[in-house]
């Protein structure tokens, strides 16, 4: 008899059983990070079901960032509204994103949604130094996980990249808390659905100009008809990762005081020069294949580097098969010498990619409108004119970076290097030194992952090459 079934969970239950709560504290004075979205809005009619269960001192923080016009007023006002009807304090900022992101200009150089993630963060870390709340949570779902994973994978990440979003950010002023790591976002529509709850769309998040939304709206669902259980699969790729860069940060650390030696040795004993480090090649080639990566790589990082998978390699065969005399220069002025007893690793100087060492690529030449397939670039450009065919048939080139080269950003006020866009990127080594950009009229109007200011006449997709 059904009567003795189990009752069926609701999506409020589940929703409810899927929240990490073990480290919200009785008395814990919590901001929910709100932007009118289905996910913030869920987490924040969850944790307001709950704050008398758990103790919580619970307000809402919404940043509008300047862009968007009436939609984001919108969007505020919802929030506020929202709020207000749960009883609970609503702290809102105003600020206008796109000059934070030129202010950048000459010091670092960033995307708009890079810039926005910087000033969302410094937003909420000011709030907890003024000891308005003691932490903050976000609403990142097991969707966001499986995105940031894939576009991890992408770049060719190592487990510290593959790691994903942390469910916790330490800060000296408080944490970050992520509660809705475990929950996907079909469930958190179906919670709000039976709460009667609407929420906002962001009419930016439909943009396939963005790698995110790209791999949200294209890439999963393909890779889905494969394996329907890859998002939790990802999230799952996710905590492995986290946990064995943990094991791996202490046993580095181990490791470290016992291998890396500073400076270069001198007659009589002990060494000098503290500007770099060294590892006897005896006894690194003592190790196992895995240590030797994680320690030479774990070497670099102590002088601001961060090799990729080729460069380490080949950091490891100067090593383990070099000659005594023999030099390597690496991206992010990464250099190694290899010595009679020693890998020597020091910082400064290197050659960039693109600066007379760029891997060789292919052009390829298109007429707007068109496509360009680039087997080399791993990418197909769809280039259309908006409105019809006047204005069409301008030739483009489809190539690599070169140095010197410049673009504008979206929000920029003026044009940037290529290479400190990629730097800004933290796109290195081998990945680097291949990057494609299309060229027209003897301007950069398309640069993978990377918003442009848009050219007038041409509109441009880039799709990943089936």
């Amino acid at each position: 008899m059904r009567g003795k079934d189990k009752p069926m969970l609701t999506h409020t239950k589940t929703l409810m059983l899927a929240m990490d709560t073990s480290r919200l504290k009785a008395g814990l004075r919590l901001a929910v990070g709100l932007s009118g979205g289905a996910d913030s809005v869920a987490l924040l009619r969850a944790l307001a079901a709950r704050s008398g269960e758990l103790g919580l001192v619970l307000c809402a923080a919404h940043l509008h960032h300047g862009l968007r016009g009436a939609e984001a007023d919108a969007d505020e006002e919802f929030c506020r509204e929202l709020v207000e009807g749960l009883g609970l304090p609503f702290h809102s900022v105003r600020v206008d994103l796109a000059a934070e992101a030129r202010a950048a200009e000459g010091k670092e150089v960033e995307t708009l949604e890079e810039a926005g993630r910087r000033v969302r963060y410094r937003w909420f870390r000011e709030l907890m130094a003024a000891g308005t709340v003691d932490a903050v949570a976000t609403a990142h779902t097991l969707d966001d996980q499986a995105e940031t994973v894939l576009a991890k994978f992408l770049r060719g990440a190592w487990t510290e990249g593959l790691g994903g979003i942390h469910p916790v950010m330490e800060f000296a002023e408080g944490r970050i808390l992520r509660p809705l790591l475990g929950t996907t976002r079909a469930e958190i529509e179906a919670y709000l659905g039976e709460l009667g709850q609407g929420w906002r769309e962001d009419s930016t998040n439909k943009h396939l100009t963005f790698t995110r939304n790209r791999i949200r709206h294209e890439l999963l669902p393909v890779l889905e008809g494969w394996n329907p259980r890859l998002r939790e699969h990802m999230a799952q790729m996710a905590e492995l990762a986290r946990d064995e860069e943990a094991w791996w940060q202490g046993e580095l650390g181990r490791l470290g005081a016992q291998l890396l030696l500073p400076g270069k040795p001198v007659r009589g004993g002990g060494r000098a020069g503290g500007d770099g480090l060294s590892i006897e090649v005896s006894r690194l080639g003592e190790l196992a294949v895995a240590v030797q990566r994680r320690l030479l790589r774990h070497s670099a990082g102590q002088l601001g580097a961060a090799p990729d998978f080729r460069a380490t390699e080949a950091l490891r065969m100067l090593a383990l098969e070099g000659r005594a005399g023999q030099k390597l220069e690496l991206a992010q002025g990464l250099r190694a010498e290899r010595t009679h007893r020693e890998i020597r690793l020091a910082a400064g100087g290197g050659t960039e990619a693109g600066a007379g060492r760029q891997e060789a690529a292919p052009e390829y030449e298109g007429t707007v409108p068109g496509e360009i397939d680039a087997p080399a670039f791993g990418v197909r450009l769809v280039l259309a004119v908006p409105g019809g065919d006047a204005g069409g048939g301008r030739r483009v080139t489809l190539r690599n970076w070169r140095a010197g080269d410049r673009v504008t950003l979206r929000y920029s006020s003026g044009p940037r290097k290529v290479k400190e866009v990629l730097e800004r990127l933290r796109v290195t080594g081998t990945a680097r030194s291949v990057w494609p950009v299309l060229e027209m009229d003897g301007r950069i109007v398309w640069m993978r992952e990377v918003e442009l200011q848009p050219e007038p006449g041409i509109a441009i997709e880039a799709r990943l090459r089936d």
